[in-house]
């Protein structure tokens, strides 16, 4: 049977994002969003519970058999850390490992605006970073916790499921809280967090009425907030916040929102066309006085055609994003629609795009043409 970490290894060489072990199937290794099967012996219900029981407590054990899964972290030698989920299916044990890295990536690396950084020194509201899981969601938390860290002097508390990224104290003092090891429950976690003189508090993943409400209330009271939600898109964001609230509460939510909200920031990840890897496409809603008021007459709706025109305050619509990203060569037109919000919107952009290309290039003189053609052909 192959090691964990000889596996573990091999993620850290090769950059991969998930490491699945799954009865019946040999190890298979994400790499830049595509899936590889390794070339070993396919593993045995024996292999599974062997290589889960090599890195999980007891603690998770136990909580693997009264709930048929648990989520924890550790760390692999100095090199990187793993977020793992164990679970039960078809009766056997599978397991799920997700490389965090030990090094914070910059807003350069993950290429996200900079003026997000004029945010985060806002003293109170609440900023969301959304996308579906795997999107790079606590990457690009992890890189705002570490600017404020480094250029101001803040009480910063996270409440995750499990901590993902370590933080050193540098100019600020950093508090990380684990649920199930730290504090019961991320709304438990909140309320406490409340009396423990923070300036940001991040909110690993904001997955019920009761944590909403406590993020929001912290928003309200002076607190910076950051948290996560599973959605894609500014104004699917805001609607799933108000919903998740009884009818005969959603009107004051809407207004507490509007007053409370800083910046919304979708992502997604994808993978690139120009060299090894992934990149990240981003929607960028900024709150505004037209933002706030959509939001409190229940036009949301609206909200995507404010960011198309709010370029020069900051913002981008996705679709924008990827693009650029296209236009660039740096991904592929099929992995663009794919994962546009308004694919017909997009197709019909490329298309205008295209023939405008063709048409400046057709009313360039033959002789500039002639000079210019070796050019061409080496890029």
């Amino acid at each position: 049977m192959v090691e964990i970490n000889q596996l573990l290894q091999l993620m850290v060489e090769k950059g991969g994002s998930d490491l699945h072990l799954a009865v019946g199937r040999p190890p298979v290794i994400r790499l830049h969003g595509r899936m590889r099967t390794l070339n070993t012996p396919s593993l045995t219900p024996e292999d599974t519970v062997a290589l889960m029981k090599s890195i999980s407590s007891a603690r998770a054990q136990q909580e693997l058999g009264e709930k048929g899964g648990s989520d924890f972290a550790f760390a692999f030698a100095e090199q990187s850390r793993f977020r793992v989920a164990i679970f039960k299916q078809k009766g056997h044990v599978g397991l799920v490992l997700r490389q965090i890295p030990y090094r914070l990536l910059t807003f350069e690396e993950i290429g996200l605006s900079h003026s997000i950084k004029n945010l985060l020194t806002k003293p109170r509201g609440l900023i969301l970073v959304t996308g579906p899981t795997g999107s790079g969601k606590s990457t690009s938390l992890a890189t705002m916790i570490d600017f404020i860290n480094s250029e101001y002097d803040r009480h910063i508390i996270t409440v995750e499921d499990p901590i993902e990224y370590y933080h050193n104290h540098k100019k600020s003092l950093i508090t990380q809280r684990e649920i199930g090891v730290d504090v019961g429950t991320f709304a438990e976690a909140l309320r406490r967090a409340l009396r423990m003189n923070p300036d940001v508090i991040l909110v690993g993943e904001m997955r019920d009425l009761e944590t909403i409400s406590a993020a929001i209330t912290a928003a309200e009271t002076g607190h910076l907030v950051l948290g996560t939600l599973h959605t894609t898109g500014a104004a699917k964001t805001l609607d799933r916040l108000v919903d998740a609230f009884p009818k005969e509460q959603q009107e004051q939510i809407r207004v507490q929102l509007a007053s409370s909200i800083v910046a919304v920031i979708s992502q997604l990840l994808v993978p690139r066309a120009d060299k090894p890897g992934v990149l990240a496409a981003f929607e960028i809603m900024i709150s505004s006085p037209a933002i706030a008021n959509l939001m409190r007459e229940n036009k949301t709706f609206k909200i995507d055609s404010v960011i198309q025109t709010s370029r020069k305050f900051g913002m981008i619509a996705l679709d924008d994003s990827l693009f650029e990203h296209f236009i660039a060569k740096k991904i592929t037109y099929a992995d663009m629609i794919q994962r546009a919000q308004d694919a017909i919107s997009l197709q019909q952009k490329v298309k205008e795009y295209t023939e405008n290309q063709q048409g400046t290039a057709s009313a360039v003189p033959k002789k500039t043409e002639a000079v210019a053609k070796p050019e061409a052909e080496q890029s």
